[in-house]
């Protein structure tokens, strides 16, 4: 059985829409405005072995918090909506990941439980690009990760912490944050053959 999905969430705000495959190769095509959130996008499929593609946008000329918060839940319910009825999967995953100077944990549960804890010690500074095509300088606003994290546990009903243990620059912090979550969720979603029909929980349902 293929577990893929696609998703889409379009207000006066945001217009984002998903496809996500679960079972993949760590493929991504995204096209989305922001090129700091396309990296993480990519290094999440990439560490992750999800296949991703779509289209984000936002309203930018406000802030990046409303592209943010609206791609996870978008993600989050493309999660929700793969796994189904959640029935074989491990449920539960965890993975520390090491980057240069910075160390990073994600733990997961799909227990239908929607909760964040993210404690990312970041600066709050943003992150400043410049585009080699024309010059123009942007910045991506490294507060809005959290709102990332918090509309992904919403759209996907689950449990998630995410802490850097250790770390210095921001970049760092963030995407060995998206890598450890990426390995983390790989493992929660994983099928436990031995038990494949089963819906992971004494209470018979997630």
């Amino acid at each position: 059985m293929e577990r893929k999905a696609e998703t889409a969430r379009k207000t006066k705000e945001t217009d984002i829409s998903l496809n996500l495959n679960i079972d993949g190769t760590g493929k991504c095509e995204i096209d989305c405005p922001v090129g700091f959130l396309r990296h993480m996008l990519d290094s999440f499929c990439r560490h992750g072995l999800f296949d991703l593609s779509g289209k984000l946008k936002g309203d930018l000329e406000v802030d990046q918090h409303h592209l943010m918060e609206d791609t996870g839940i978008v993600l989050g319910n493309a999660f929700s909506k793969a796994l189904g009825d959640k029935k074989g999967i491990k449920r539960a995953g965890f993975f520390i990941y090491p980057m240069d100077e910075t160390l990073a944990a994600a733990a997961v549960d799909f227990g239908g439980r929607p909760y964040l804890v993210a404690e990312l010690s970041l600066s709050n500074i943003p992150l400043v690009s410049i585009s080699p095509e024309t010059g123009t300088e942007s910045s991506f606003q490294t507060d809005t990760v959290t709102d990332f994290w918090q509309g992904f546990v919403t759209g996907a009903d689950c449990n998630l912490h995410l802490d850097i243990i250790r770390g210095r620059s921001d970049h760092h912090k963030i995407e060995a944050v998206f890598k450890a979550a990426a390995k983390a969720l790989k493992e929660a979603v994983l099928i436990e053959e031995r038990v494949s029909e089963q819906i992971p929980s004494t209470k018979g349902i997630i």
